[in-house]
């Protein structure tokens, strides 16, 4: 099958996930593997937040889990989607602070990737 896009994981995004419990994990995991073979982008399971973050988008078991995520499109081959970190949203809103910790992991992946 092809995909879009391969998705790596943070640190601090495989924290998150492995603290989750198997079923959630395995649905978030999933949801993310649809989106990478699909044509078109559902922006239920993969939206643009603002600037270059981005959030993975799972609903399980009345929960709502976000894994933020950034494109990385330097190597011409290989297009990867990097997830920072994730959060169990409990408001409306995306909090300010995650995209601003999102942006910050961005920025470190880049300079530690020159």
């Amino acid at each position: 099958m092809d995909y879009k896009f391969r998705v790596i994981f943070l640190e601090e995004a495989n924290e998150f996930l492995d603290g989750l419990d198997e079923k959630s994990r395995e649905k978030i995991l999933y949801n993310i593997w649809k989106i990478r073979g699909s044509k078109i982008n559902d922006k239920e399971l993969f939206k643009k937040l603002r600037n270059e973050i981005w959030e993975f988008r799972t609903l399980y078991n009345k929960t709502y889990y976000r894994l933020f995520a950034f494109w990385d499109k330097l190597d011409k081959t290989d297009t990867l989607v990097v997830s920072t970190h994730g959060i169990i949203k409990k408001t409306d809103k995306i909090s300010e602070t995650d995209v601003i910790r999102a942006n910050a992991l961005r920025e470190k992946y880049f300079n530690e990737k020159k």
